[in-house]
């Protein structure tokens, strides 16, 4: 069953966990500190540092921006603020975001307690996993219904990976779960507003709350997560257990597959970008010498980034329509500068728009994006890319040492130096990054 699968991996030795999966999530660690440094003048990070500091209690964990705060809260400001900028890590198992949920709660469990900077990537991983493994056994129809799946099987990844930090016996870590079972929570209908990068701060929070009450002896639910009325049950019209533990670990880690954006927008749309990218480059394309775009995707990106108007800078972020504009255009998609409230006005980007057309292809995944380019000289030039092409390790940390130096300076290559040793280093030491200073 796939709750005693959950206990089994969170209690994994350290010297049972993939190299490969292991080098990954230190790419995340690194691209997750930058990705919350470049947010702390968000309005939400602003409102929830706010927030946090109102209510007061033992400050025993960093905030990104300045200060600390108790382990909870640290988890829900660092787990927003990171997500505010819609830039980091993105699974395609479930559809998830694994870093923005998780780590937050890792790192302030770890904090709390006094663990080491290793132990913080450890327990990342397995809760990493643990949030795939679910998001795997709830199906796409729990996506596809409108739960949002950072803050719901990222909850329970949560829990795993703060769990784990705390110490948790077998007993107590199942207890967690069932809480967690009982908390998970997070909608689609959120995003395009602060809501969505909300939605990774509670799975953080929820992850270290139920981890806490349960070491502190509270009980719950057998099997919360698949018993009966349980979230599984609840949550999912069609579970499949078996299919998400076909290969199971420590030999197979689903994690390795994780995928960095490399652009500041939706994940739905990075596919897109790079087609229409390339093919902009080999032709020289300008919107003058568009006369229609026909794009396809995976119909699942119908709902999530398909946003006709955009009225604010970050809806942009969640329209292909605005997307394909600026590429053809040559405003940069991978600048978080770019993204204002003025270019959700951009008469040119609104006149490019009445000339493209989005629809659902089944025949693709949802890292996949084709279309074609109707030219004003009636030629048509054909685009396509896949996500799932691998990068080497080496050419990845370059990509994403680019991508951090871009968001937070010369500070990135100072956190990538520093994390090369994470056995030098403790969670303190890691809590210490989120600072800008």
């Amino acid at each position: 069953m796939s709750l005693n699968r959950l206990l089994d991996l969170a209690g994994l030795p350290r010297d049972e966990l993939p190299a490969a999966a292991r080098t990954r999530a230190r790419f995340s660690l690194c691209d997750w500190i930058a990705c919350g440094r470049a947010a702390v003048d968000e309005p939400l990070a602003i409102a929830l540092r706010g927030f946090v500091a109102a209510e007061g209690g033992n400050p025993v964990a960093s905030v990104f921006g300045d200060g600390a705060a108790p382990a909870r809260a640290a988890a829900l400001v660092n787990g927003a603020t990171s997500h505010a900028l819609d830039y980091d890590d993105t699974h395609f198992g479930h559809v998830g975001h694994p870093s923005v949920g998780i780590y937050p709660a890792a790192l302030a469990a770890a904090e709390e307690t006094g663990a080491t900077a290793s132990d913080v990537v450890d327990a990342f991983l397995v809760g990493a996993e643990a949030s795939i493994r679910v998001g795997l056994v709830l199906g796409r129809g729990h996506y596809n219904r409108g739960f949002h799946q950072t803050a719901t099987a990222g909850a329970f990844g949560a829990t795993v990976a703060a769990g784990r930090i705390y110490g948790l016996d077998r007993d107590r870590l199942r207890a967690a779960i069932g809480l967690c079972a009982t908390r998970a929570s997070g909608l689609k209908s959120q995003f395009g507003t602060m809501g969505k990068p909300y939605n990774a701060g509670i799975s953080a929070s929820n992850g270290v709350e139920c981890a806490a009450l349960a070491r502190a002896g509270f009980s719950s639910a057998d099997d919360g997560l698949m018993g009966p009325q349980g979230f599984v049950a609840t949550h999912s019209d069609d579970p499949d257990e078996a299919g998400a533990w076909g290969d199971p670990p420590p030999a197979t880690f689903l994690f390795e597959d994780i995928k960095y954006k490399l652009h500041a927008c939706c994940h739905g749309t990075h596919a897109m970008i790079e087609g229409l990218a390339a093919a902009g480059r080999e032709r020289n394309l300008t919107p003058e010498r568009v006369g229609e775009i026909r794009l396809r995707t995976n119909p699942r990106w119908l709902s999530v980034c398909d946003i006709k108007t955009p009225r604010t800078g970050l809806e942009v972020k969640f329209s292909y329509l605005w997307l394909a504009g600026m590429v053809l255009s040559g405003i940069p998609t991978a600048s978080e500068a770019a993204y204002t409230d003025a270019l959700a006005g951009d008469p040119s980007l609104a006149r490019l728009a009445q000339r493209i057309s989005v629809e659902g292809d089944a025949q693709l995944s949802d890292m996949q994006a084709a279309g074609d380019i109707a030219l004003d000289d009636g030629s048509v030039v054909p685009f396509a890319h896949d996500l799932a092409a691998p990068l080497p390790d080496a050419e990845l940390e370059q990509r994403l040492r680019a991508k951090g130096a871009g968001l937070i300076g010369s500070a990135a290559d100072r956190i990538w130096a520093a994390t090369e040793d994470l056995d030098r280093l403790g969670a303190r030491d890691l809590g210490q990054m989120l600072r800008n200073s």
